[in-house]
């Protein structure tokens, strides 16, 4: 049985993790005082339980509501780079090695910033936590489904301009339904036209024709969720009996599946943790791994998704070292930095376990 201790101790890679949604309670209790911003509690413990009670009662609504706060208290310089910072703090505490983090940027100018500096200052409290705890990043800058292409594509030049600066890929977030990727279409060929990264939302809230779309049209390397993806496959008895051409194309490809367990189930996208698709596409050689999505609104952490995993499934080290290594190998970072961290930081650190704790 893999205890807590091991867990935590263990190797991690983050590449599903929005910054709007990992703030710290006392850190928006913090800012909210600081700019005269009125929120629903000043009480560290009852803030946290405000935050998590979405996922709590399974509710979507609850759980998307409280990105107003969080999304309230960045929008000047100094905020975005002290949560910036204190992400990559927070993700060195967890072993994270490498960590992928994302954010639209359009959601922090209301103060009349310019989006070059909101992107500046993030990168500013990214480096400063690479500094202090070697954990090494990237940043991805989502545009929103639901506003018009012309944002989207500025979102991707804003992107590909900051290329040399760590920021690694481009990602579409927001509501699924109404709201097909393919819309946004400049966007994509665009930064496809610059040999850059794409990830994209999709198969959460909305069926095949997000994933579809994603990937045939728009040109995503990399699909944020995919939980929809069991509708093109014929499962008996917890297990595929079949597969249609969009399942074998992700399987063949390899293209990565960011999968979210804590997140999926609290907002209605899995029933439960058992009927979560998760174990079914590792089992199955799909490139999965396991990711936060929103730590504070799910009250996660990378840690608690693998002891989830571990008890949910009956993971082992092993399965643990090889989903780590899934999601490194998926990074968009460049090539010799994907092999410097799987044989020095991972498997070295997963070898490290096995021996320590004769696993």
């Amino acid at each position: 049985m893999l205890t807590e201790e091991i867990i935590r101790k263990a190797p991690k890679v983050e590449l599903h993790d929005h910054l709007d949604g990992g703030l710290r309670p006392s850190t928006v209790i913090d800012l909210a005082k600081k700019y005269k911003i009125k929120i629903p509690t000043t009480d560290e413990k009852e803030l946290q339980q405000w935050f998590t009670r979405g996922c709590q009662q399974r509710s979507l609504a609850l759980y998307l509501e409280t990105f107003s706060v969080t999304i309230s208290v960045m929008q000047t310089k100094e905020a975005l780079e002290r949560i910036a910072f204190e992400a990559v703090e927070d993700l060195a505490k967890e072993n994270v090695v490498y960590a992928e983090i994302r954010f639209a940027p359009v959601l922090h100018v209301s103060l009349n910033l310019e989006l070059e500096d909101v992107v500046l200052a993030v990168l500013l409290g990214l480096e400063r936590g690479r500094r202090k705890t070697g954990m090494e990043y990237g940043l991805i800058l989502c545009a929103m489904r639901n506003q018009s292409s012309s944002l989207s594509l500025e979102i991707a030049e804003l992107a590909v301009a900051f290329r040399n600066r760590k920021v690694v890929g481009f990602d579409i977030a927001g509501d699924e339904f109404g709201h097909p990727p393919k819309k946004h279409l400049d966007a994509f060929q665009y930064i496809r036209n610059q040999n850059f990264n794409i990830t994209i939302h999709a198969g959460e809230a909305f069926g095949l024709e997000s994933i579809w779309q994603a990937i045939q049209v728009c040109g995503a390397q990399r699909i944020g969720h995919g939980t929809r993806l069991t509708e093109d496959m014929s499962i008996e008895n917890k297990q595929i009996v079949k597969m249609g051409d969009l399942s074998h194309f992700i399987l063949d490809k390899r293209i990565p599946l960011e999968m979210c367990l804590s997140s999926n189930v609290g907002t209605g996208a899995a029933k439960d943790f058992a009927s979560h698709p998760f174990i079914l596409f590792f089992r199955n050689n799909f490139r999965v791994f396991l990711c936060t999505d929103n730590r504070l609104m799910s009250d996660t952490s990378l840690t608690k998704e693998m002891m989830i995993a571990s008890k949910e499934y009956d993971l082992n080290i092993h399965d643990l070292e090889k989903i780590t290594i899934n999601a490194m190998k998926s990074a968009f970072t460049h090539h010799d930095q994907i092999l410097d961290l799987i044989f020095n930081s991972i498997k070295k650190g997963y070898a490290s376990l096995r021996e320590a704790y004769k696993l």
